[in-house]
């Protein structure tokens, strides 16, 4: 079975086009087959604003900003599979109204900032992390051999 990506759009700042979320999807699948992992997972996927982000970003890291992008990974860390009988990898949130914000910034498209952030999640929800410079790099360049085959390069 593939890889099932469940969408809860919160938010109204920006419309959610089906080509979009046939990206996203692309992303997960690229991301996991890049890692050598089964693509039947389920990815739960949440659009968000910048205020209901930041709640989160509050409740859940002690952290009172908006934030791009929060992960919440289902799989246990000790082995890799996931906690339970279902294969769900984990909760990804997107606020919208921050990728519009970064995309401006960084000068590219929406389309490469979403994708961006769903790779750099889907990241953290298989385990990897950026608390350290080391670990920083070897997630970066992971994120960007799979944004690099997603067609996502740099503009």
């Amino acid at each position: 079975m593939p890889v099932s990506l469940v969408i809860d759009n919160r938010q109204k700042q920006v419309e959610i086009e089906q080509k979009l979320i046939m990206l996203l999807e692309k992303a997960v699948i690229t991301s996991l087959a890049y890692e050598g992992w089964d693509p039947d997972y389920e990815v739960s996927l949440s659009f968000v604003s910048n205020k209901e982000i930041q709640n989160l970003n509050r409740t859940y890291r002690g952290k009172d900003y908006a934030t791009d992008v929060l992960s919440f990974p289902l799989v246990d860390d000790t082995d890799g599979f996931p906690m339970g009988e279902e294969k769900l990898l984990g909760d990804v949130v997107i606020s919208v109204e921050k990728a519009v914000e970064q995309a401006k910034e960084y000068q590219h498209s929406f389309e490469r900032e979403m994708g961006f952030l769903m790779v750099h999640s889907l990241f953290h929800l298989m385990g990897y992390d950026h608390l350290e410079e080391t670990e920083a790099q070897e997630m970066r360049k992971r994120e960007e051999i799979v944004l690099t085959e997603m067609g996502l390069v740099r503009e």
